[in-house]
Formats: C-alpha cells, structure tokens, sequence
C-alpha cells in the first residue's frame, strides 16, 4: 500500500523559502562569467510554480515525460524543480552518449514533450528526434522550431500558486540515459524514493550540513542541493568536458564565493590539481564516475587544508552511493592498487547490503545464497537498497541481465542490483573494485585477468601516462594485450617501454600471463565527460587487427 506521504525531491523548496526566503539557493556564470543574478529559495520556488503551471496549460500532466535538453543555466533548475512539482517525468540524456544512438534513446522514451535550446529544437525537427512529442517548448527567446518558449510558460503560470504533486515514492520520478561507454544506452527509471534516498544516504555519509556552498561541476547534482540546504554556485565551464575546464575560473568562482564543497569527475579533479593552486575554503571533496589516480588525490589533499576531506564514492546511474572511502585511507592502500589488488573503494553506506556473486554473463531471475562467492574471491559485486533502482525503461532484456529479485525471511521482496564490476572484500570488510565484468580477459577455465588488477601496476612506470588491458581472439580463449599510452611530450622509445614492460610482467601473478605489449600512438579513447573510462572495446579491435587474430564479435 502507498504511502500518503508526499515524497518528490522538489518538496524542500517550499521549506526553505518559508525558513530562508533570500538565502541564494544557486548563482550561474550567466554571460563572460560575471554571476550577475542569482536565485534565492523564495525566486526558485515561485518561479518553478509558475512553470508547472503553465506547463500543466501546455497538456503536461502528472506522468508525462518530458525530453530536457537545456545547459545547466537558471532555465534548466527552474524547469527540472517544475517538472518535479508537476509530477512529470523529466528525460536526461547523458551528454557522453553516442549521437548515433540518440536517436534511438529518445524514441524508446516515448516522451509526449521536448523542452530544449534552439539547437536542440532544431535538431529535433531536421533528425526526427522524439517524433512522439506533441509539446515543443524552448528556452531561445523565439519560439523557432517550437509552439512556446519557456517565458511564455512562465507567464501563462504567474499567480497559480503551490504546484508540489503529491507523489509517492513508487511513481516515476525520471528516466536519466546513461552514456553507454561499457555498453548498450540505457534509460534508468527512477522513482522518487530513490532521490529521496540518495539524498538522505550523501548526506549521512559526508555530514552535510545545511548552509554550506557547493560548486557541483556535474548539473544534476545541483538538484540534490536545495534539498540539502545548499547554495549552488554553477562553474563556468563546458560539464560535458570537464578535462578543458579552466582552473581560473573555477578558483576565481571558489573564491568569491567562499565554497565550501565541491564535486567533480576525477578529470575536473585532476585539472585542479595540475593548476596546484590551493584552495583554503574548501571543507569537502566529492569525485565519483571512475577510480580517481592515487597522484591526484594526494595533490588535492596537499591543496586542501588538513581538516578538509577528500571522498570517493563508488557507485552508478542505478545505483548511487554504493561504498565510499576518504583520501587518505585510499592512500594508505595504494601499495596493495599497485601490487594487483585492485582499486579500494571503501565500505558500504548503510543501509545498502553490497554482496559477491559468481561471474556469469546471464540473467539470474531469483537470489539465492548459494551465488555468493567465498571470503576474499573475485566476482560480480550486487548491491541491493534504497538507492538501488528497479528496470530500464523500454529494455526488458537489459532489466533481467541487471537486476535479481530477492525474497526476503517475512515475506517481502527486494530488487539486487548487479553493477557489472568485478571485486572482492578485504578481511577489513573493505569493498576492491576490480573492473568493469565486460572488460575482464578470460584466458580459459581458471584463468581470468581483470584490468583493475593489472594496469595499476604498470602505470608507475616512468614514460607511460596509462594502460589498457584488453582481450584478442576467440571468447573463453583470449589472448590477453596491455596497450600502453607515452605522456605528452615523452621522449621514449615505446619499443624500450614495451621490453620494460615484458620484462617488469613477471613480477605479478596477474601480470605474468601476458603476452603482448603494444604502444598505442594516440590518446585512448575515452568517454567525454569523465575522461577516464577506457573504450577497452575498441582498443581491443585495434589490437587484434595489429596481432592479425580474428576477433569475436
């Protein structure tokens, strides 16, 4: 049975502009980065009333989905919080996802509205993109390409008053695209129970306190932030980019605004830590998407003041958080990351229940214990909680792959999330992430390599930036390949590195089986936003078509 409760992410708003109606709740760069306006909790609140309103005039209704292609400006948050009011089902489309697919994304959703820049309207009508949405909004100042623009919306809602849904936590929320780096584009449903239970489980495990000033250099993140009592202060930069931020402006918008916290992908991280260039109001660090290198924590730590943290939360688009460790207990462990371990990522936040299972490739309808692996083996880490969500929209093949159904002792049932990572816990009941379970290497029966295992090993090696492990030739019968990528401006011989590298292989167990080491001459390919996940598929084609062994599809 449902609770009667409202449960919508939106519902603080009315909260904080009745407690703290001027408190700023989110400053954008706006033109040359100048933070001329900004939102207060009172501005935010009404405004994203008055859009649901007009949006409810526009034919969107509670359960309608609705494509937001927007950057993160004023327009963007107003619309998300207006969304959310309405009861509407926002479509966020990761911005690393490949063009080609889409397309194809936006057509599964199936949205009945496309809200976008004039860019993107203008895209929807020359590709066809979203062909099922009826309601065409933009944010330009012309409705181009569109029946409305946003201020028109506005206008048409002025004066309507409360808009807050109320939602219970099992409705859709919003289905957010994840960018298909390591696979198939898939749209991810969430419920409004699983931000309600993002938001309480960040906020338990960083002690967030209301009040603090936060740069989130990911735009989605900012919507956590009113529910937590932030100030958001949007960075001026390109997020879907965030290797080609410029550290000025981000210093220059920490400075001026005293901020307090800070997320970011380890790309950003590392863009702040090459500029080294210290950041005395910063009390907290957040960098999640992939495993942040061990040189870059250790410089923000040095940037940061001694009390200030430095965290790495582990987890995905279906499941977020999952584990977290802080900086220098990672640290203290990068001996054991570059001796094979793999990458620690800390202990699980409660309450999530973080399990072990048997690698298989196959769908696994119902849980049993039996799946679990023994103390300190290898194998696919699950995760099931509040945070955990339940299918992929329009992909019911996808769901079964991912997701196990378990019965729990009084009756109820739970969904368990497979995440696709390989790992393994530690004595101290510390979770190692070992690689994505897509990307392993399975040499035969017994023998299978995983590139969190390997490749921290030979990237501390002078000369060499980074390396991939990747697996050539027939499935269960792969030979297995390290490609290696010089640093920028390296003088090296790549043929004397691979020989260095053959030769320093014998040193591992994980290492020793490998017998090809290949320089490859460009930067690898990598997914746009983060920067660091390894396109292993396709260095992997390269590498078989340079050995000359046919590779399986």
């Amino acid at each position: 049975m449902q609770s009667s409760v409202t449960r919508n992410i939106a519902a603080a708003l009315p909260r904080l502009a009745l407690a703290t109606p001027e408190q700023a709740a989110m400053r954008t760069p706006g033109r040359l980065g100048r933070y001329s306006k900004a939102l207060s909790y009172a501005q935010l609140d009404a405004r994203s009333d008055a859009i649901a309103a007009g949006l409810g005039k526009r034919g969107i209704a509670r359960g309608s989905r609705v494509v937001v292609m927007v950057r993160p400006t004023p327009e963007f948050f107003l619309l998300m919080f207006a969304l959310f009011k309405r009861g509407a089902v926002p479509v966020l489309v990761d911005p690393g996802i490949a063009k080609r697919a889409l397309k194809q994304c936006l057509d599964e959703a199936q949205p009945q509205a496309f809200i976008g820049i004039p860019l993107a309207m203008l895209a929807k009508k020359l590709l066809g993109w979203a062909s099922s949405a009826h309601v065409r909004i933009t944010t330009g100042r012309n409705a181009w390409w569109a029946d409305a623009t946003l201020a028109q919306v506005e206008a048409e809602g002025a004066g309507a008053g409360p808009q807050l849904a109320a939602t219970g936590g099992d409705e859709v929320a919003a289905i957010l695209f994840t960018s298909g780096s390591t696979g198939v584009p898939k749209g991810v449903v969430y419920r409004h129970r699983h931000f309600i239970a993002q938001i309480e489980m960040l906020g338990r495990a960083f002690g967030i306190e209301a009040g603090g000033i936060d740069l989130p250099t990911f735009p989605p993140f900012a919507l956590f932030d009113p529910a937590l009592g932030l100030t958001s202060i949007i960075p001026d930069m390109d997020p879907t980019r965030p290797a080609k931020a410029n550290p000025r402006k981000l210093h220059k918008a920490i400075t001026r605004f005293g901020v307090t916290q800070l997320f970011g992908s380890p790309a950003l991280m590392r863009v702040l830590a090459e500029y080294g260039e210290s950041l005395p109001s910063i009390r907290r660090v957040t960098s999640a998407g992939a495993p942040v290198p061990p040189q870059v924590v250790q410089r923000m730590l040095e940037l940061l003041p001694k009390d200030a943290q430095f965290w790495t939360p582990y987890g995905a688009t279906e499941c977020l958080p999952v584990a977290v460790i802080e900086g220098r207990e990672l640290l203290a462990l990068r001996s054991r990351t570059e001796t094979g371990a793999g990458t620690c990522v800390g202990r699980p936040v409660a309450p999530n229940e973080v399990r072990i299972i048997r690698i298989s490739d196959t769908a696994i309808a119902h849980w049993d214990n039996s799946l679990q692996v023994g103390a300190g083996q290898v194998g696919e880490i699950t995760v099931a909680g509040p945070s955990a969500t339940d299918s992929y929209y329009n992909r019911d093949a996808q769901t079964a792959l991912a997701k196990i159904q378990e019965t729990l002792s009084d009756g109820s049932t739970r969904i368990v999330h497979r995440m696709g990572d390989l790992g393994w816990f530690d004595a101290d009941g510390r979770l190692w992430f070992c690689g994505r379970k897509s990307q392993r290497v399975v040499m035969d029966e017994v023998t299978t390599l995983c590139t969190e295992q390997v490749e921290p090993y030979f990237n501390t090696r002078p000369d060499v930036a980074r390396t991939a492990l990747v697996g050539v030739g027939e499935a269960g019968k792969q030979t297995p390949v390290l490609l290696f990528e010089l640093n920028t401006g390296s003088r090296a011989n790549p043929v004397e590195v691979a020989d260095e590298l053959r030769y320093i292989a014998n040193g591992l167990v994980h290492t020793a089986k490998i017998s090809h080491f290949l320089h490859y001459p460009k930067p690898f390919p990598v997914d746009i936003r983060h920067n660091a996940k390894i396109s292993r598929e396709k260095l992997a084609v390269w590498a078989a078509k340079k050995l000359r062994i046919k590779q399986a599809q």
